[in-house]
């Protein structure tokens, strides 16, 4: 009978190995690895991709459509949107990463040591993720912007505290269910300190889940950030970001829809993908 359990445990394994093959290389995520790949080399080296210059339009003509010369056409004043688009990535996808490094790390922290410590510290460490789960997040977001000010890197410190909570709940859940563990109770009775147990033990077994959520994470902060500069609250003018450079074609939509769509388009491309990668490692790791 052993033996038969034997063969059917490697086949399980095989097939979920097979599975997870076909989730890496499936074509949505390698379309998603590649759309990924472009606006991170737009923001690393914009001027690879463009030759305008993102804030001055210079002698050319305001609210041409999109051509072969002007991909995404020009805005009101002359300047190529493509070009804006491409220079604004550096923007947005900076404000996102500063944003999910916030939620990452004081979330994780959080929940972690919430589950396991357990007891108070537990509890009054959960109420207050309650009370931040409790506050829609673009409404905490444009609180918190308000009292730090405006600006890219205050933007993603507001978003990125509306993402601590899920970060918290998560790592919480991974650590009550790993605090139960045998090696985790050897560990403390090898004279293990709680400090090298949850550095050694709890937090490597917990972080794949948690690394996962980040990388979905990363697309939500790009559309609450670009809903802040939308918004007013970013990244202040001339400086191109997605969200201002929304904004300031939303008044020419009748006439030069271009200015609003085809940024938004990409948008929406950027932040499928990063669902798609993070969707992706969820079932590579599960």
């Amino acid at each position: 009978m052993s033996i038969v359990f034997t063969r059917g445990q490697g086949t399980e394994t095989r097939r979920a190995r097979g599975g997870r093959a076909r989730a890496a290389l499936s074509p949505a995520t390698i379309v998603s690895a590649l759309v990924l790949l472009i606006a991170v080399a737009w923001a690393l080296a914009p001027g690879l991709f463009t030759h305008f210059d993102p804030n001055d339009g210079g002698d050319t003509p305001a609210l041409l459509a999109p051509s072969l010369e002007h991909w995404f056409g020009t805005d009101q004043t002359g300047r190529d949107a493509f070009t804006r688009v491409v220079y604004g990535a550096s923007q947005s996808l900076l404000a996102a990463l500063v944003a999910v490094g916030v939620g990452l790390i004081v979330g994780t922290t959080i929940g972690l040591i919430a589950g396991t410590r357990r007891g108070l510290i537990d509890d009054v460490l959960m109420r207050l993720i309650d009370v931040l789960l409790s506050i829609p997040a673009i409404l905490l977001s444009l609180s918190i912007v308000v009292v730090l000010g405006f600006g890219t890197i205050n933007a993603a410190i507001a978003v990125g505290v509306t993402a601590i909570a899920q970060f918290a709940r998560l790592a919480r859940s991974q650590a009550v269910q790993i605090n139960t563990s045998d090696f985790v109770a050897a560990a403390y009775g090898s004279g293990g300190t709680f400090f090298s147990v949850l550095t050694r033990h709890i937090l490597p077994n917990s972080i794949s889940p948690v690394l996962s959520l980040a990388v979905l994470q990363v697309g939500s902060a790009i559309l609450q950030i670009s809903t802040l500069g939308f918004l007013g609250y970013g990244t202040p003018p001339p400086t191109p970001e997605w969200g201002l450079i929304i904004a300031e074609g939303r008044n020419f939509v009748a006439t030069a829809w271009w200015l609003t769509v085809l940024p938004g388009l990409v948008v929406m491309a950027i932040v499928l993908a990063t669902h798609q990668i993070g969707n992706t490692l969820r079932k590579v790791t599960s």
